[in-house]
């Protein structure tokens, strides 16, 4: 850890102090853990404090954990070799019928939803990141902070869209990317890769049509989790 992050790291301990639930370095990155109840308190102070001054949101990302380490078919390294395995019956991907095959089951502790919160201080030249987990996986529910940064709104409505995180407080939480009359959230783990509906003229109608998708779902590539995350260029 650098000296620089390390004097960070205590002097937002010092003005936070329980208001922080976790903090972790990483590859010289500092990550706060907020609870809900204390994201607004913890923002508002990290942008006004004098000493911090992080007035620049960069981007709120919504994560699914719920499959975190969890795959029919992992592998510490990526490979060349045995890609043929994807094609076979008991590796078809969040198959209704393969599910007690291929799930693990998950530690009853386990948080699914989460916002992460990538924060700049343009004065100072610092960066932060925070991440507030949703209390309730089936309605997975975080403040809305755009009252501390504008920049927020579409960042939410983003997350909400592709994750179904509901931003309390957001003044027009709709979708932003998918369709109209989208149904589901294609960036939550148990949304089948290949989508629901599949979409095609039909010259007899003269119009677009929506079908059940016909695309069977199946693994290719592994999941691959390093315990080292290389930075791009090193």
């Amino acid at each position: 850890m650098s000296k620089a992050i390390e004097q960070l790291q205590t002097q937002l301990q010092d003005i936070l102090g329980e208001r922080i639930a976790a903090v972790s370095v990483d590859l010289d990155e500092i990550t706060l853990e907020i609870a809900p109840t204390q994201l607004l308190t913890v923002c508002r102070t990290l942008r006004s404090h004098a000493d911090l001054a992080f007035t620049l949101l960069i981007d709120i990302c919504g994560v699914d954990y719920s499959e975190y380490g969890v795959e029919e078919w992992q592998t510490d390294e990526a490979t060349g070799q045995g890609f043929s395995r994807g094609v076979n019956a008991q590796s078809f991907a969040r198959l209704q019928q393969q599910s007690e095959e291929l799930s693990v089951e998950k530690p009853a502790e386990t948080r699914r939803f989460a916002a992460v919160y990538h924060l700049l201080s343009i004065s100072t030249n610092r960066r932060v990141r925070l991440r507030c987990y949703a209390p309730d996986e089936d309605l997975p529910v975080i403040p809305s902070v755009i009252g501390v940064w504008a920049s927020a709104n579409w960042y939410e409505r983003e997350a909400f869209d592709l994750f179904g995180i509901i931003f309390e407080g957001h003044p027009d939480l709709r979708r932003i990317l998918t369709d109209y009359g989208f149904i589901g959230h294609p960036f939550r783990k148990d949304f089948p890769l290949s989508g629901n509906v599949e979409v095609r003229y039909d010259a007899e109608k003269q119009r677009v049509v929506y079908e059940p998708v016909s695309i069977e779902p199946r693994v290719l590539v592994p999941k691959v989790i390093r315990d080292e995350v290389r930075r791009r260029g090193a």
